[in-house]
């Protein structure tokens, strides 16, 4: 979190575009953040072309989108960009796998590792296991050092349980924090 990850996948969209080539982004439905956009904390904002809900064949319905595109476009679609990837199923992640494969069409996902909890989500998993190349994009903690995990907040609060998702809002918020901090507000010394 705070890292630039939807930043970053904006500017990869942008750059296909700026060379005259089609994109498709998508984010899971289950991201309620920007309704059915990718937005940035930076402000910068985009309308997905399709949200991915639990039950949705990825390879199916990018598939067809992209017969739809190519056919309003006159080009074909150059690349999937996925903003919060950590919320797909593992299934899904392994369809991402065959467009990009078998289907020959780049496919960048951005999420995060892991929960509040320092626990993996389902979808980072699979994609650690099965990434052709992995890129960290860094943020840093209150203290300055790396951080790597993720507190929730719930009224200005640390909590240490709960759901594993739940979506920043008016009662929920996340804080990155490098290991030693997250361990002080966990009150582990």
């Amino acid at each position: 979190m705070n890292s630039g990850k939807s930043t970053a996948l904006l500017q990869v969209a942008h750059n296909y575009e700026e060379r005259q080539q089609v994109v498709l982004l998508a984010k899971p439905a289950i991201d309620t953040k920007g309704a059915k956009a990718i937005t940035s904390r930076l402000g910068v904002a985009r309308e997905v072309d399709f949200l991915i809900t639990p039950e949705l064949d990825l390879r199916s319905e990018f598939s067809r989108l992209c017969d739809l595109t190519s056919a309003a476009k006159g080009k074909p679609v150059a690349c999937l960009l996925i903003d919060e990837a950590q919320f797909l199923t593992p299934t899904q992640v392994d369809q991402a796998l065959e467009i990009a494969v078998l289907d020959g069409i780049p496919v960048l996902a951005y999420g995060i590792r892991t929960d509040f909890l320092t626990n993996g989500f389902p979808g980072s998993l699979r994609l650690l296991e099965i990434a052709h190349s992995l890129e960290e994009l860094k943020t840093i903690c209150r203290c300055g050092r790396k951080a790597m995990f993720n507190a929730r907040l719930i009224d200005g609060k640390f909590v240490f349980d709960g759901a594993q998702v739940a979506i920043d809002g008016a009662e929920v918020a996340y804080e990155s924090l490098c290991p030693a901090c997250y361990f002080e507000e966990k009150e582990i010394r």
